[in-house]
C-alpha cells in the first residue's frame, strides 16, 4: 500500500483549510498592504519544491507555494467584500 497520494491530499485539504482564515485574518489587521508576503513565502515554497529529494515533501511545499499565491488574489477580493459589509472592517487600522 502507498500513502504518499493520501498524505499529499490531505496536506492540500490541511492547506486551504488554514489559509481561508489566514486571508480574513491578514487583511483585517494589515489589509493588502502584505501581500509580498505570501508572494516571497510562495517564491521560497515553490523553490524549495524544486530543491527537496522527497516527493511527498515537494509536493507539499509546492501545494503550500501555489496557496500563498492564491491567497495574494484573495486578499484583494477579500478587501472587496469587507467595503460590500460582508465582513467586518479594523477600525484601528490605517487604509492601505
Amino acid at each position: 500500500m502507498s500513502f504518499e497520494g493520501l498524505c499529499i491530499g490531505a496536506a492540500a485539504f490541511l492547506c486551504i483549510g488554514l489559509f481561508h482564515p489566514l486571508v480574513i485574518w491578514a487583511e483585517y489587521t494589515w489589509g493588502v498592504r502584505c501581500w509580498w508576503v505570501f508572494a516571497l513565502v510562495g517564491l521560497l515554497c515553490v523553490g524549495g519544491s524544486l530543491l527537496v529529494g522527497h516527493v511527498v515533501l515537494s509536493a507539499i511545499l509546492g501545494i503550500v507555494g501555489f496557496s500563498c499565491w492564491w491567497s495574494i488574489r484573495e486578499l484583494f477580493q477579500q478587501r472587496r467584500r469587507v467595503a460590500k459589509g460582508w465582513f467586518p472592517s479594523n477600525p484601528k487600522r490605517r487604509d492601505s
